[in-house]
């Protein structure tokens, strides 16, 4: 018998932590409060993932070790045992989304082997380009949005007018906005979360978009790259600088802000994984709901060695979780 013996799928333990901090969350859906939102899920992950049995360091966070209670960057996750791995959190991708109670707002965890995820230094933002599988090599961030989506309907077998771009509503994005109407193709607008945005861009299973394009959140794109590895989708990204300071220390650091980034570059491991848990209703998952006997949700776990991709519904009994969890359910 040849290969090897399965092993230890991380991605079926962190979907506890993202399953916590979705519970959590959900029960400030739509009440305006930000803030406490994005602390009941931090709060219930931390608890949850210190019980995971990793040597976990924080690389892709909620900022920097004075803003505690928050994951920060550099802090020490799980309980110690091997492996080593570097984790990557986003409690809430769409605190305003919850808040605002707006379909779209997931918790979502990611880990890989210890040193294999990208710092982005001081670079906040990033140019993000996604496709699915069967677009995979047919795009190119040098290229004009229009050149890119003829590839892409050229790669799927469609036209260009039957393309549908989801993309942050941002000033930013509007020379792109144009650009897209100007191709024919169909232009979806989102708020914000856009991890889930490109998730559903890049799953074949989820045919509601095609292609994601923006300047959106460097954090985000790392922990995106994850799950584009999983799903064998293409990724491509280029450093944003938002401002000529934030490019001065860039450079400084020695960062290349010309070289497109792939999936491979954000994450140089062949196995990773990541976890995202739906807080509110949206085109990836569903939401948290309450009944009568507790809560249920939706998550999706992935592994990039495998390609493994699993959609796990859970029933959770709260007045029993209550009984003993120190989350605060």
């Amino acid at each position: 018998m040849s290969g090897e013996r399965p092993d230890r799928n991380l991605a079926i333990e962190i979907v506890r932590v993202t399953e916590a901090a979705a519970m959590a969350a959900a029960r400030w859906q739509g009440r305006g409060e930000k803030e406490a939102g994005d602390q009941a899920a931090v709060d219930a992950m931390r608890t949850v993932l210190d019980t995971v049995e990793v040597a976990g360091t924080v690389v892709i966070g909620e900022g920097e070790k004075d803003e505690a209670p928050m994951l920060y960057n550099g802090e020490h996750v799980g309980t110690g045992a091997a492996p080593e791995v570097d984790i990557a959190v986003d409690p809430v991708d769409g605190t305003r989304l919850l808040a605002e109670g707006r379909p779209g707002s997931l918790a979502v965890m990611a880990a890989a082997p210890s040193g294999s995820m990208f710092d982005p230094g001081p670079c906040v933002y990033m140019e993000k380009l996604v496709v699915g599988p069967d677009a995979a090599g047919a795009v190119d961030l040098d290229l004009p949005i229009g050149d890119n989506l003829a590839a892409v309907a050229a790669a799927v077998g469609r036209d260009v007018q039957d393309l549908t771009v989801v993309m942050l509503d941002r000033d930013r994005h509007a020379d792109a906005k144009r650009q897209v109407r100007e191709a024919g193709a169909r232009l979806q607008l989102i708020t914000d979360g856009d991890v889930e945005a490109s998730i559903v861009a890049a799953w074949e299973e989820r045919p509601q978009v095609d292609v994601l394009y923006g300047i959106g959140g460097t954090p985000e794109g790392v922990i995106t790259a994850c799950a584009i590895k999983a799903l064998e989708g293409t990724m491509l990204g280029r450093l944003w600088p938002r401002s000529d300071a934030e490019r001065d220390q860039a450079l400084e650091q020695g960062y290349d802000l010309e070289r497109i980034l792939t999936a491979d570059d954000l994450v140089r491991a062949d196995d990773c994984f990541i976890s995202c848990t739906g807080i509110t209703q949206g085109n990836l998952l569903r939401g948290v709901s309450f009944n009568r006997l507790g809560a249920t949700t939706e998550s999706l776990v992935m592994r990039s060695k495998s390609g493994t991709v699993r959609e796990i519904r859970a029933r959770h009994r709260l007045s029993k979780l209550r009984e003993y969890s120190a989350v605060t359910y």
